[in-house]
């Protein structure tokens, strides 16, 4: 974790955000006056799905395959017309 003043950190930046980005470096400090005051970190994009599954349970009754496949004809006549 190196710490770098804060005229290094302007003049390098791109390479400081590389190095924290690639892993390369886990943080960077910036410090004025020898105090730190920042801290330079990459940002995690990993997404939260575990509140993705069962969205929509229970606000549908359960349904089988045949049931869900009964429609078929029907739909089939909508599409294509009938068949007299």
């Amino acid at each position: 974790m190196p710490t770098v003043n804060m005229l290094d950190a302007k003049t390098n930046l791109s390479k400081l955000v590389d190095a924290v980005e690639s892993g390369a470096e886990e943080e960077v400090i910036i410090a004025r006056n020898g105090k730190p005051a920042a801290k330079l970190v990459a940002v995690t994009t990993d997404v939260d799905t575990s509140k993705r599954i069962g969205l929509f349970e229970g606000k549908y009754p359960p349904m089988s395959l045949e049931d869900f496949n009964a429609a078929n004809d029907e739909i089939a006549k909508l599409f294509y017309g009938e068949d007299d």
